[in-house]
């Protein structure tokens, strides 16, 4: 079998989640044609690099990303590292010839984002953006039943993306609620996924107003920024102002005259990763929720009246996305309704991104995805700020 030697650059949340699907990948994707070798982990903090390669199977490990890029042996670059370090790692590692897999959202603002994808297009390199929520088998069904037309035109996009992890003022001032690194709050965080889950299912998106507001303005400062969330203030600490939204509402209209609502915030008490999309047609509806993740709910505008309404879709059978191997030869994870979890995502994403690379194809989504949805979340802090619908451009 093919290898493809994987140089990781962070080793936090996402840095974990990526490992684990590296590790994972080939042992549920026995068709695999090119197996990740997880070679090196790049980070700042050597006694935190050092600990998290051994726990999570690193090889090796580095501390400078230009350690890293001059490497001979690294054919694939992932960056899970903060937002807005995106840019600088991603063309730097087009340059130095490497295939890039990088997290959402692809930038901080539209000109790093066109930057990098004009970077990665003049060297000739694969890359992708993970947007692990398109590989749930539930959510790829929706998007293949869409496709067939079984909602027939498509009238409404509504989504909801719901945390609570900051409804505290307690909650210092990590990196996610800096503009200067997050780029945006509930926003770019959470939206972003919304945003591509519509483009992606939809199309494009031609128009959005938009409305958003930071509910605590002040947050205790952190001696470092190197964790997304969780962590603590010194006792006393000087407070920091908060520069990001707390919670994003906006209006869009599709290209094909569908209409859209979106609603992201990190302030609803009680929902601790509420991610939830329905779509409406003239032939029915579906609708999906992450904490419900191996289910789609479907309604068949076309069932008799008596027995209508919505029904429960488990997506766990051989027959849907991912879930069963190849010529029928059974389930490739679980049993049917022997359910799959978050981190199953990734590892469907990594199968994805390895088998593209060994057949010489594109990864989706792309930069150029990204590219999208970054002047998308562009639209919405104009229409913000203006209060007025703003165009897109896409």
């Amino acid at each position: 079998m093919e290898q493809i030697n994987v140089g990781l650059v962070g080793y936090n949340f996402m840095g974990r989640a990526h490992s684990n699907a590296y590790r994972q990948v080939s042992f549920f994707f026995p068709e695999l044609k090119a197996e990740p070798v997880m070679k090196v982990l790049c980070g700042r903090t050597k006694e935190r690099v050092d600990a998290c390669a051994e726990q999570l199977g690193w090889q090796e490990a580095v501390y400078d990303v230009d350690d890293l890029l001059a490497r001979d042996d690294i054919d694939l670059v992932d960056i899970t590292a903060p937002n807005n370090q995106h840019a600088e790692l991603a063309i730097a590692a087009a340059e130095a010839g490497k295939h890039v897999f990088c997290e959402k959202p692809l930038a901080t603002n539209v000109e790093d984002a066109q930057r990098i994808v004009d970077a990665v297009e003049k060297a000739g390199v694969s890359h992708m953006l993970c947007h692990n929520y398109r590989r749930a088998p539930a959510v790829s069904l929706a998007k293949k039943m869409i496709e067939n037309g079984d909602l027939g035109e498509i009238y409404h996009w509504r989504s909801q993306y719901l945390q609570d992890w900051l409804l505290s003022p307690d909650v210092p001032m990590m990196w996610r609620v800096r503009k200067e690194i997050a780029g945006s709050g509930s926003l770019g965080d959470l939206m972003a996924h919304s945003i591509d889950l519509a483009l992606w299912m939809l199309g494009d998106i031609e128009t959005v107003s938009c409305t958003m507001e930071t509910f605590i303005e002040e947050r205790p400062l952190m001696e470092s920024f190197d964790t997304g969330l969780g962590g603590r203030a010194a006792e006393g600490a000087e407070m920091g102002t908060v520069d990001v939204d707390d919670g994003v509402v906006a209006l869009c209209r599709f290209a094909n005259g569908a209409l859209g609502t979106m609603e992201a915030t990190r302030f609803a008490a009680g929902h601790k990763n509420y991610n939830w999309f329905e779509v409406n047609g003239s032939k029915g509806s579906l609708r999906f929720n992450l904490e419900r993740m191996n289910e789609l709910e479907w309604y068949d505008a076309s069932d008799p009246q008596e027995s209508s309404g919505f029904k429960v879709i488990q997506a766990t059978e051989d027959v849907h996305p991912y879930m069963g191997l190849p010529d029928g030869a059974g389930p490739r994870y679980w049993p049917a309704a022997h359910i799959i979890g978050y981190e199953h995502t990734f590892i469907n994403t990594v199968f994805d991104l390895c088998q593209a690379l060994a057949e010489g194809e594109q990864p989706w989504p792309s930069f150029h995805d990204g590219l999208r949805t970054q002047k998308v979340l562009a639209a919405c802090e104009r229409a913000a700020e203006s209060e007025r619908w703003e165009d897109v451009g896409l």
